[in-house]
């Protein structure tokens, strides 16, 4: 069995700008950066959050495209996220927690620490880092509002136990 890739890769028009070779996609947000506006009701955030679950299991990952790398990316900071909390967090807990982990600094492609070098290509330019860097700050911080919103779906008092289940699992033996 294959592992799913970006739906994304499909619809490389005038709305998708690249940095490296990270595709950069609208995004259905409320916080602010350089990410178009999403006309859709599906954008990659929602997918990454979709496809979890089913990647998480794969050690091995074709990249067929920009918007793949993003969708790499977003796995490797759910599991981030998942580590971050434990059973015991309540929805509050968690969203303190995961709005700093959004918020804290962070490697981008082409710096020492960003543990897939080997796949991503740095940004041109300093401009081109800039822009990278706002555009994966804004994705980070709506990546982990919605995905709050999916753990404590049930409950404020403790996260999903179905999700929980995948904070040991890493996805192509990689973290960030």
């Amino acid at each position: 069995m294959p592992a799913y890739h970006s739906t994304f890769l499909a619809e490389q028009d005038q709305d998708t700008r690249e940095v490296g070779n990270m595709a950069i996609l609208p995004l259905k947000t409320q916080f602010k950066g350089p990410a178009y506006p999403c006309m859709s009701d599906y954008d990659i955030i929602d997918e990454v959050i979709d496809l979890f679950r089913a990647n998480s299991f794969f050690k091995n990952f074709e990249i067929k495209g920009p918007a793949d790398r993003l969708l790499i990316y977003g796995i490797l900071f759910i599991s981030q996220c998942l580590n971050t909390i434990n059973m015991r967090t309540t929805h509050s807990e968690a969203i303190k927690s995961l709005t700093n982990l959004s918020l804290d600094d962070f490697s981008i492609p082409g710096d020492i620490r960003f543990p897939l070098n080997s796949m991503y290509l740095p940004p041109g330019d300093k401009n081109d880092a800039l822009l990278l860097r706002q555009y994966l700050a804004q994705f980070r911080q709506e990546l982990s509002n919605r995905l709050i919103g999916r753990l404590y779906a049930e409950s404020t008092d403790k996260p999903s136990k179905f999700w929980m289940a995948f904070a040991k699992k890493k996805f192509m033996n990689k973290s960030l």
